[in-house]
C-alpha cells in the first residue's frame, strides 16, 4: 500500500442520499476525521514522590471531518434529509482508497457571497462510530 500522492479528487459521500447528493455538492477541500487518544489519565498516588505517572486511556475517539465545496441551492431540500441522521459516510481519497464509517452531517453553513468567485459552504461531520446497534469502527477500502 502507497502513501496518497495528491488529494485530487478527495469527496465525501453519505449513504442516505448518495445519488442525489452528489449531485449538489461540489467538494473543493476535504479534511478527513482524525484519531484522538483522550490525552492522559492521572494515575498518580500518595506514593509518588517528585512526577505524577500517566498512562494512555483506552478508547479512542475520531474528531470530526469536514468540507468545503460549492453547492446548488437545490442542497437545502436534500440536507434536510441529511442532517443528524446516523448513517454510513464515505471519504473518497485522491488515490481511489476510501475510509467508510458511521455518523452524521452536523452543519451546513454557506460562506458569505462575493462577486466573481464561487459561493461555497462549508460542511462539519460528526464520526459516531455507531452503527445503530453496535460500535462500528471506521473500515478503510
Amino acid at each position: 500500500m502507497g502513501k496518497v500522492r495528491d488529494g485530487w479528487s478527495s469527496k465525501i459521500t453519505f449513504s442516505t442520499t448518495q445519488s442525489t447528493t452528489e449531485v449538489y455538492l461540489y467538494e473543493t477541500g476535504v479534511t478527513p476525521p482524525g484519531l484522538v487518544g483522550g490525552g492522559a489519565g492521572d494515575f498518580s498516588t500518595m506514593r509518588n514522590v517528585k512526577y505524577r505517572t500517566k498512562q494512555p486511556k483506552t478508547l479512542i475517539d475520531m474528531s470530526p471531518a469536514s468540507f468545503v465545496g460549492a453547492y446548488s441551492v437545490d442542497v437545502y431540500s436534500e440536507l434536510v434529509d441529511v442532517v443528524n441522521v446516523n448513517q454510513e459516510i464515505t471519504v473518497t481519497f485522491g488515490d481511489g482508497s476510501t475510509l467508510t464509517l458511521w455518523g452524521w452531517l452536523d452543519e451546513f453553513t454557506p460562506n458569505e457571497m462575493v462577486e466573481g468567485e464561487m459561493p461555497t459552504a462549508n460542511m462539519t461531520v460528526i464520526p459516531s462510530n455507531w452503527n445503530g446497534s453496535a460500535e462500528s469502527a471506521p473500515t478503510p477500502g
